[in-house]
This record gives C-alpha cells, structure tokens and sequence, in this order.
C-alpha cells in the first residue's frame, strides 16, 4: 500500500515538472485566403474603375464657375478665362491647367479653386490693386501696386488715380511690370501715399532722386529722397491742415525741419510738426 503511494506521487511530482511545449507558428494562417485576395484585388477594381468612370462620365461635369474675391469686372475675365474648361469633370480636374489660364490675367495675383460637387467649379481670388494711371502721351494704363500694367484705359478714366508720366520710348505693355527705376520709384511712393494721404495725390514728379506728389489742391508735396518717406508723409499729414491758401509747397525732405512756402515768397519753417 505504501509502495503504491510512493509510485503515484512520484507520478504526481513528474507531471508537475513536465512543462506543456508550445505549438510551432503556422505561417499559413497569417496569409490570406484566395477567397480573400480575389475579394480585395476584386474591390480596388471597382474602384478603380468608379473613378475611371467618374473622371470621364458628365455625372460630374463642370456648368458653373462661382468667382469669390474679385471686383466685378475681374470676375467676368477670370470666368471668360475659365470658361474653356466647362463640361470637364471635377474628379479629374488638374491644378496645372487652372494655372496656366489664371496665369494669363494680368490684374490677378492668385486664385485657388475647390470642387463644390457636383457641377461647380469655386474660385476664390487674390486680385491686384490698382494704384495709379500710368501715361505715356495720349495713351494711358492702369498700374498696381505691383507696378505691373492691368490694362489699357481710354484717356482721362480713372480720375481718382494719381498720374505718372514716362516717355516715349518707354515700353510698355500689359502684365509687365515696370522696370524703369524712377517709375518703380514712383509707384512705392504712391503705395505710402495710398496709407497716409488717400485720394489727396493727383501726381507724381520724379527727377533725378527727388520725388514730388502733387496734391489735388495744386500744392507741392517735395518729398526729397525715398528714405524714410512713411515718416516724411507722416509729418505732412500734421501740417497740411495748418497752411494756408498762399502756400505753393511743402518741403519734408528734412522731416524734423519741414518747410513750407510759394515761390513768390520766402520759406517758413513750421515749428513743432514732428509727429
């Protein structure tokens, strides 16, 4: 009885110590099924082949191009640009064929479109801003701050528009931008008058590199070199209330000692008009 104790715990103490041996990895359970990769193969078909269909088909054709940001007259150019491109699908429409046609609009900086399913085709621009009326004899044009030419304008449009003048040899034409330095002098004067004096400018004076505005009043504004010009238009706006009718000019080349006067009379140093 005892000896039969002894064999079953024995038993007992081998079993406890026999640790279980693990199962070999079966690889073939980690790869599909053919059921399943006919299954998959079979789904990217389909799509595939949905936007094959999709791209081709006039399910989603352009009919309407909407124009956000730009005044009314660029929007007719930017929707006569884009009009080509009416009854292509949104699916396949490409980037590159919207920027060749926006690149071809002179008073458009950028545009950006978005896909307003399922006809409309969204633009939205950045248009230039027109800063002055650039003449050259009988013939005129419409400048941005940019400097680059918008677009040919009958004589005498644009009367709010400040002038500047080029000769006659001077090239221009429109979606260039202007390369002459005292032109483009001109233009970043204007682009500071446009802040501190809007509407008041009606032209420009540029010789050799002294810059004069011509105010709508028929007074001078000599602004002297381009350096510091935001100060210089700064001090002008102080002042040009204070003068009178009898004052042809006023001379802030030297802001912290502005002058102003006529030519029939002597200079005034006006005091105490630094900002």
């Amino acid at each position: 009885m005892a000896a039969r104790k002894g064999r079953g715990a024995a038993r007992a103490r081998a079993a406890m110590l026999e640790l279980p041996k693990r199962a070999p990895l079966d690889l073939r359970r980690l790869v599909p099924s053919g059921i399943s990769l006919l299954a998959a193969f079979g789904l990217l078909a389909l799509a595939l082949g949905s936007y094959g269909v999709a791209r081709e088909s006039p399910l989603f054709a352009i009919r309407q191009i909407e124009v956000i940001g730009a005044p009314p007259t660029v929007g007719v150019r930017v929707r006569d640009a884009l009009t080509p491109l009416e009854g292509r699908s949104l699916v396949g429409f490409r980037r590159a064929v919207f920027d060749r046609r926006i690149a071809t609009l002179p008073d458009v900086v950028g545009a950006t479109y978005d896909r307003a399913f399922p006809h409309t085709l969204r633009v939205f621009v950045r248009p230039e801003t027109a800063l002055l009326v650039l003449r050259r004899g009988d013939e005129s044009w419409l400048v941005s701050t940019r400097a680059r030419v918008l677009l040919p304008l009958p004589k005498g449009a644009r009367p709010a528009l400040p002038r500047v003048w080029v000769t006659r040899d001077t090239d221009v034409a429109v979606g260039d931008t202007l390369a002459e330095p005292g032109t483009q002098r001109a233009v970043r004067v204007l682009a500071a008058a446009a802040k501190e004096l809007p509407g008041v400018v009606r032209a420009v004076r540029v010789e050799a590199r002294e810059t004069t505005l011509i105010l709508r009043s028929g007074l001078e504004l000599r602004i002297g070199r381009e350096q510091d010009v935001r100060l210089k238009l700064a001090v002008a706006v102080r002042i040009l209330p204070q003068l009178g009718p009898e004052s042809t000019y006023l001379d802030v080349a030297v802001p912290d000692r502005p002058v102003a006067g006529s030519e029939t009379q002597s200079q005034v140093q006006v005091e105490g008009s630094a900002p």
